[in-house]
């Protein structure tokens, strides 16, 4: 898994994907500047206490709310940009590392969209009913790379099997390799929360499941797949 992540990042020099990063650290900041913007607005009009200092205090706290309800949902906004680069990250991969792979099954818009939707709602969804638990320190950081590291490793590992399976094998490729796929889950997690890095991490986690769905995925031989 670590030697996946290692090609990705030493990958990121090459033109095509420093093309995709770029549109992607382009995406990110849009979408980090707007989730930052609708979460600010959305506390700024929220009425919580009808005693005007109590107000004042909470308004006042809502620029470090709005700063860590960000850094919370980003994972999963950002993640769900990926469906738009997938098929050139992972073409790009496979003409430098694979080159006798035959053409892959093209991932079309409205199955990238569907599926990054589906993935935004669970990860929106299940953060949030998660709140409660992310005020204790230790056990907000397991539950918080726990969780978004599973939904990621599923999509991820998914979206990149699909290319070349149908949706029942990479379900059962995915099941298969269930502890690796959830680790490398939690990487990506991890780097979508590290500031910077967190803007090419979905071109790195993309990159890297790749890499792990050709060392996982049967092979039929078939000029070298």
């Amino acid at each position: 898994m670590l030697s996946a992540f290692a090609k990705a990042f030493g990958q990121l020099s090459d033109a095509p994907i420093r093309r995709l990063v770029l549109a992607c650290l382009g995406g990110a900041i849009l979408a980090f500047g707007l989730l930052f913007a609708l979460v600010g607005w959305t506390l700024g009009h929220t009425v919580l206490f009808n005693i005007w200092w109590l107000e004042g205090v909470v308004d006042g706290l809502g620029a470090l709310a709005t700063l860590a309800l960000t850094w919370l949902l980003f994972p999963a906004v950002a993640s769900a940009l990926i469906g738009l680069f997938l098929d050139r990250i992972a073409a790009a991969v496979e003409a430098r590392h694979y080159p006798g792979l035959t053409p892959a099954r093209p991932i079309g818009f409205v199955e990238s969209l569907v599926t990054a939707g589906k993935l935004v709602a669970a990860m929106l969804v299940l953060n949030i009913l998660a709140l409660p638990l992310y005020l204790f320190p230790g056990i907000n950081l397991l539950v918080f790379y726990g969780l978004n590291g599973y939904l990621l490793g599923r999509e991820y590992c998914e979206l990149a099997a699909l290319r070349r399976m149908d949706g029942k094998a990479a379900e059962g490729l995915r099941k298969a390799h269930g502890i690796r796929v959830f680790l490398a889950g939690v990487v990506i997690a991890f780097l979508l929360t590290l500031p910077g890095i967190n803007l090419i991490a979905p071109v790195v986690g993309t990159a890297a499941m790749v890499h792990l769905v050709e060392a996982w995925r049967p092979r039929t031989r078939e000029g070298g797949r």
